[in-house]
């Protein structure tokens, strides 16, 4: 069943909370990119008063003990797939209307280190300025999971699974989309967020939805 393109609101029908933006504002429908970006961008590692870490994670209401299946060969639960939400948005734009999403995330309560942003063509700014440290620095913030963290697409592979997986589909060629958004589908715990052009997102995961 194919994607439907949605407004840029943030929703999830049964984990955490609704993704709305604040003071009942609408979110601004996704643009494009007004110039360059900046070298050292807002977030992460802005100026100002750093983000709480992510509190360690709690048990799953649904791990509590229960009677083990009877039988030789009891199988364990399968993984729940995660809900999609299309933002249509072209490859100059898709940059943006992925931060518009993260920032409704973290507004509705999301934690930074639930949140996974990984983009097909030009690399995040973030993510290209902490790699000016070296690779080791930038995966060890990966590994602190205590922020929202931008990778691309030759790398979301080493990637660990989030609550929520971002993909701006902002350039790249069809194999890269191709390729991606299996895996960030597959790295994304309860919601996988996609901003890009529909009929290419279709294309992809229009089958397995």
């Amino acid at each position: 069943m194919p994607l439907i393109p949605e407004e840029p609101q943030i929703h999830e029908k049964a984990q955490g909370p609704r993704a709305t933006p604040a003071s009942g504002r609408t979110a601004p429908t996704p643009r494009p990119v007004p110039g360059p970006r900046p070298a050292a961008p807002p977030r992460p590692g802005r100026p100002g008063p750093a983000r709480p870490a992510a509190p360690a994670q709690r048990a799953s209401r649904d791990t509590a003990a229960k009677p083990a299946p009877s039988g030789p060969a009891a199988a364990a639960p399968a993984r729940s797939a995660p809900q999609i939400q299309l933002i249509p948005a072209t490859s100059d734009g898709a940059l943006d209307a992925a931060e518009e999403a993260v920032d409704l995330l973290l507004d509705s309560g999301r934690t930074p280190g639930d949140v996974l942003v990984v983009t097909t063509g030009e690399p995040h700014p973030w993510a290209t300025h902490e790699l000016s440290f070296g690779d080791a620095a930038y995966w060890a913030q990966h590994d602190a999971g205590d922020d929202v963290f931008y990778t691309d697409a030759a790398a979301v592979d080493r990637a660990a699974s989030r609550a929520v997986v971002v993909v701006a589909l902002n350039g790249g060629d069809e194999a890269a989309a191709a390729t991606v958004l299996p895996l960030a589908r597959s790295r994304a715990g309860t919601l996988l967020i996609v901003c890009g052009d529909p009929q290419r997102v279709n294309s992809v995961l229009g089958a397995g939805v």
